[in-house]
């Protein structure tokens, strides 16, 4: 695949783990129905919130509701429906803060939501941490990338060599590149991963210590314009991950299971903000930049959200989660005798 092409298409288109079971209760729209589940147990049971349940009555209403953000381009749509004032249609105060351990604040409940990869919160969850998906967020935004004049033109090329993982193994870029060779039959084993920080693993590649890396797209941008790298696997352009959901945003389990109907609301007002972004890209990360949750070229910065598709629908949110599960147990990373059927009705809790 030649990298010109996907910047093409780019331009173009728009704590840790707690030993008790997770409990998480989600309220489901259009009815006073909630889903419980507990993680090492029978699957859930519906069961029906008292025809009296009063969005009063949730301990946290009336108060200010903290959701996590690290001011990230891909995760910004919380950010984004608190400063269009969607939280406050919905009757609801929140205020962000910052929040860079993202699996420590929201499974202590420092945090109440956060936006991140499923690559990222997927393991933790099914771990115990106490979280539960409620919405996909959106596609893209990671990439597999070589040296342009590498002579490596496919993930089969890079057998027996190394790839760079900026967050270390174990975590999303290695969950990540272990997909794209496991999309290709390769299996993950037959190459080397090593952690090399996002600032050094180009400069890695030119020394011969590497031979790939994942990139954020944003970050790699300029090194494919100006022909030191090229794309030759991604989660935004390729047909096999482009409709995937990479990021989710999560709950506390225990925040919803005690305010369904807050949740409910939160997940309006950052669909609402989903639709805003998709159809208002250029005034959505103005704001972003306005409120210093974004910096450097702000054309880049447009082009960049223009990449992700901001409007997923549960339905392939549910596909997805479903793939990277059955993933992840070939891979070790999830235990392959857990049904996927429980880790779905244990993590996923769609609000329609």
């Amino acid at each position: 695949m030649e990298s010109t092409g996907y910047l093409g298409e780019a331009m173009n288109k728009k704590i840790w783990k707690k030993t008790a079971a997770v409990l998480a209760i989600v309220l489901l729209a259009g009815c006073n129905t909630t889903v419980s589940t507990d993680q090492n147990s029978e699957p859930a049971k519906i069961e029906t919130l008292d025809k009296n349940h009063k969005i009063e009555d949730e301990p946290m209403y009336g108060k200010t509701i903290p959701i996590g953000y690290n001011g990230g381009l891909c995760t910004s749509a919380p950010g984004v429906a608190k400063a269009m004032g969607y939280f406050e249609e919905e009757g609801l105060d929140v205020e962000v803060v910052s929040a860079q351990a993202k699996v420590e604040a929201i499974g202590t409940g420092k945090v109440k939501l956060v936006t991140d990869h499923i690559a990222t919160l997927l393991v933790p969850t099914v771990n115990g941490v106490s979280m539960t998906f409620l919405k996909g967020a959106h596609t893209g935004c990671k990439s597999l990338y070589v040296l342009a004049d590498s002579g490596i033109e496919s993930t089969k090329d890079l057998i027996g060599k190394t790839v760079a993982v900026p967050d270390g193994i174990g975590n999303s870029d290695h969950n990540i590149a272990m997909r794209f060779f496991s999309n290709d039959n390769i299996d993950p084993s037959e190459l080397q991963f090593k952690q090399v920080e996002t600032s050094a693993a180009v400069l890695a590649m030119q020394n011969g210590e590497v031979q790939g890396a994942v990139f954020s797209d944003q970050f790699a941008e300029e090194f494919v314009e100006n022909g030191t790298l090229k794309i030759i696997r991604s989660l935004t352009y390729d047909e096999d991950f482009k409709k995937e959901p990479c990021c989710v945003h999560a709950f506390n389990a225990d925040f919803v299971k005690e305010n369904p109907l807050i949740a409910e609301k939160m997940v309006n007002a950052i669909k609402k903000s989903s639709n805003y972004i998709a159809n208002n890209t250029q005034e959505a990360t103005q704001l972003l930049f306005d409120n210093n949750w974004a910096s450097g070229d702000f054309d880049q910065a447009v082009r960049m959200m223009n990449s992700y598709n901001w409007e997923v629908t549960n339905e392939m949110a549910d596909t997805s989660l479903k793939d990277i599960i059955e993933d992840y147990k070939t891979f070790g990373l999830i235990d392959k005798d857990k049904k996927t059927e429980d880790i779905m009705t244990a993590v996923w809790r769609p609000i329609d």
